[in-house]
């Protein structure tokens, strides 16, 4: 299980500010937003090479990739991106050796089903996840270009602008061999589901409440992501599974480019009121998101972000809503594509409870956040999901 050290340094990402030398927005430009806008370019392109070029792309290893660069990123945090790669290139095994004792600091290498051996293994083996590696590689510039698209009319007049944007052009120019980087720089429609996602970066959680540190829809759609990882490796689930539980946790808030946050006493305050967002929700993706993707990928998003919080399979070409413990049982196989929505809920509400201890512990609070705080406590008190225990990891941010 994830200790309460873990858990908080994945939070660190929320903290730490990009582009902290340039004019930019107040919001949506931390290590939290890139990386979870990261892993949606990693996706498309991922999809698009097993769609044009029939490339064996193993999942697994790409999400895996996605969290060990994520980790890696917030240990040697806040060095300019020129500088760390340089440094990565002059003496990248002494530092990814400094990275891994770090984390080993941090528990990780307590986390079961080799976690720990593989991150090893991706940092010092070339011949390890290379297309994985190729594909994250070109999603970091790629989500690291919209950034800079953004604030480059704000930053005209400083020294320095236009030598940045030439190396981003050049790294990404580097990566043309992928499907998805031609269709992307030519400006198909799935670069304007990357933007409309992106867009998430600029919606704040707890928006009624002041709250340090803040975080977007898109980072907190990220953390829920990774903790469903850890949670499904705990539960040694099957390759679908783990797969499917982080796309489908990193998906789930997506109706929410188009309807925003709605916050939950808001949806139970008439009856039948959050039935009827379910029911817009579906008609908006539907009508404006799924139009934005290739027909050959919506059976997939449908069936990942649909049901977002019930455990389901996939039998007999239909989805069967079961419950995880079910799962556990007797579907915890790729043949039936297992997801759990009700563990993806679990980790949506610790998300939930993290921001509000956070910020109550950093000195900034308000009934709003003490209320969430006390009312996700009582609610997950004792509270066991499929044999992860929710109540423990609760109590680990009980103030």
């Amino acid at each position: 299980m994830l200790s309460k050290r873990n858990i908080e340094l994945i939070f660190d990402a929320a903290s730490i500010q990009r582009w902290n030398d340039h004019i930019r927005p107040g919001k949506g430009f931390t290590e939290l937003d890139k990386q979870s806008h990261k892993m949606m370019f990693a996706y498309v392109l991922a999809r698009t090479e097993e769609e044009d070029r029939k490339a064996n792309i193993d999942w697994r290893l790409l999400i895996e990739g996605g969290i060990f660069e994520f980790l890696h990123r917030i240990v040697l945090t806040d060095i300019k991106p020129p500088i760390f790669h340089l440094l990565m290139e002059k003496k990248g095994d002494m530092l990814n050796d400094w990275v891994l004792a770090e984390l080993q600091g941090y528990g990780f290498d307590l986390v079961e089903n080799g976690f720990f051996e593989k991150f090893s293994m991706y940092l010092k083996d070339p011949g390890y996840a290379r297309m994985e590696k190729r594909i994250l590689k070109a999603s970091h510039y790629l989500a690291t270009n919209w950034e800079f698209d953004i604030i480059y009319n704000l930053n005209k007049p400083l020294y320095g602008l236009e030598e940045t944007r030439r190396q981003i052009s050049n790294e990404i120019e580097e990566h043309y061999d992928l499907a998805g980087v031609q269709k992307l720089i030519l400006g198909k429609k799935t670069r304007s589901f990357l933007s409309l996602v992106g867009q998430l970066r600029f919606q704040q959680r707890w928006a009624q409440s002041p709250r340090v540190p803040e975080t977007s829809v898109l980072g907190h759609m990220l953390v829920v992501a990774i903790l469903s990882y850890f949670c499904t490796l705990q539960l040694r689930g099957c390759n679908k599974r783990i797969i499917n539980n982080f796309f489908a946790a990193l998906f789930h808030d997506l109706p929410e480019v188009l309807t925003r946050d709605i916050v939950s006493p808001v949806k139970r305050s008439v009856e039948g009121l959050e039935e009827l967002i379910k029911e817009i929700e579906s008609t908006q993706l539907e009508e404006r998101i799924f139009p934005l993707l290739p027909s050959a990928w919506r059976k997939e998003i449908k069936y990942l972000v649909e049901n977002e919080f019930n455990s389901r399979i996939m039998e007999k070409g239909a989805t069967r809503i079961v419950t995880s413990d079910e799962i556990n049982r007797m579907y915890n196989k790729d043949e039936y594509s297992p997801v759990d929505g009700e563990i993806i809920r679990g980790c949506d509400h610790l998300s939930a409870c993290i921001e509000a201890s956070l910020s109550i512990s950093h000195g900034i609070t308000s009934r709003y956040l003490e209320e969430g705080l006390k009312s996700l406590h009582d609610r997950y008190a004792g509270k066991n999901i499929a044999g992860i225990d929710f109540s423990e990891l609760f109590g680990y941010f009980k103030l």
